[in-house]
């Protein structure tokens, strides 16, 4: 099941923020890479020790979220080197954050990385 740029839904999750931002569809993850083969994915897994805080993070880098009650498919995953999977940590038995929550948790923190200035990527 997808999505249109048009969908309610999404719109809603933009809320004042679509002149800030400037979505393409990708048809597969392969296009993706292909396009932008030197850049960096960082992934986020609960199943690495590496916690998101640690790497360091550049403007051309690239965050990438699995679906909130699923995650990222293995298939995806396992295209991703080890060390640019990264975790949010959890203390054991609690609920896990939402997608959302977790997009804010994660982009802050590289934003925080890059000093909190404006885009440098053309």
């Amino acid at each position: 099941m997808g999505f249109v740029l048009d969908d309610p839904h999404l719109k809603r999750a933009s809320l004042d923020y679509t002149d800030l931002t400037s979505v393409t569809v990708h048809i597969s993850f392969d296009s993706y890479t292909d396009k932008f083969s030197t850049r960096r994915i960082f992934a986020t897994t609960s199943s690495t020790a590496n916690i998101y805080t640690e790497p360091k993070y550049d403007w051309s880098d690239s965050l990438l979220f699995g679906p909130e009650d699923k995650g990222l498919p293995k298939n995806i995953l396992n295209l991703v080197p080890e060390d640019q999977q990264i975790s949010i940590p959890m203390y054991p038995n609690n609920r896990s954050l939402n997608l959302s929550n977790a997009v804010a948790v994660v982009a802050y923190e590289a934003w925080r990385h890059l000093k909190f200035n404006e885009n440098k990527q053309q």
